[in-house]
């Protein structure tokens, strides 16, 4: 379990507190008893075969499954606790109207949520994992892809009125424009596919805060520029797009997590909650 998780014989090793040679054995000795080739093996990288994948499908769930039924067993059980980092706007629109499914399926893990910044720089640390926006998590991180997402330019239905659905450079560059300090690529990208690279706004407001953001723009403080998926969840009618392009945004959501974070019960519940879930 641990080799497919970390995709590693030596990572797996060192957490099995076993020798990497020692490991070999025991995965040759799993092979002979079964009579299948499981992995192909490249130096210290391990791959599951097509036989393989079909054996850990097949083994796998019973495993959690077991672990499950034992954790029941236990008498006066503790609570399964998940240090979780959140961009907020995540948490408001996606995660939170979701997570009573959650509690259902898994009534004793709760969550501590950390909406701090730069939450990836304390997975690890003080948090086991967290949902991110990022063009790419560092290498070092256990990284789900969560969503593909375009970019939006919106406003206040009254501004929007006054400039027009598809304002030209010279309207824009008398516009404020409102950009998330941490996703400054962005508005380069929508700048690029709208043909103005070159557009010098009156000004570029930078906030923190998507939630902010999106309450910015309702009261017609400037044009933001923010993921579609952030505009459609708000259903908010104060707000109304200008140009109707199609820009993809260099960011996405993931979820990350150190490797070996997925051998912790809570976070491996929410981890395959998460891609099954489909938020």
């Amino acid at each position: 379990m641990r080799i497919v998780r970390l995709g590693s014989a030596r990572a797996a090793a060192d957490e099995l507190g076993l020798s990497p040679s020692a490991l070999s054995r025991r995965i040759s000795a799993l092979e002979d008893f079964i009579g299948k080739r499981l992995f192909t093996r490249q130096h210290q990288a391990m791959k599951l075969t097509d036989e393989g994948q079909a054996f850990y499908n097949a083994v796998g769930p019973k495993f959690d499954e077991l672990a499950a039924a034992v954790e029941g067993q236990v008498e006066n059980s503790k609570v399964l606790r998940l240090h979780l980092g959140v961009l907020p706007l995540f948490g408001s629109q996606r995660l939170f109207p979701r997570l009573p499914e959650l509690r259902k399926l898994h009534p004793r893990l709760h969550i501590d949520i950390d909406t701090s910044p730069h939450l990836d720089h304390r997975v690890g640390d003080t948090l086991d994992a967290a949902i991110v926006l990022a063009k790419q998590p560092d290498a070092m991180f256990h990284a789900v892809r969560l969503d593909y997402n375009r970019v939006y330019a919106f406003t206040s239905t009254a501004l929007a009125e006054e400039i027009g659905p598809s304002p030209d450079a010279e309207v824009l560059s008398r516009q404020t424009f409102l950009v998330h300090t941490e996703l400054p690529e962005s508005f380069v990208a929508w700048k690029a596919a709208m043909g103005m690279t070159d557009l010098e706004p009156a000004a570029v407001d930078h906030f923190d805060s998507g939630q902010l953001i999106l309450e910015a723009a309702a009261n017609g403080l400037g044009i933001a520029i923010m993921h579609d998926d952030h505009f459609r969840r708000s259903q908010d009618n104060r707000l109304a797009k200008i140009h109707e392009a199609e820009v993809e945004s260099p960011y996405s959501y993931w979820f990350i997590c150190r490797p070996h974070a997925l051998e912790m019960r809570s976070v491996r519940i929410f981890h395959d909650w998460l891609v099954t879930a489909g938020l």
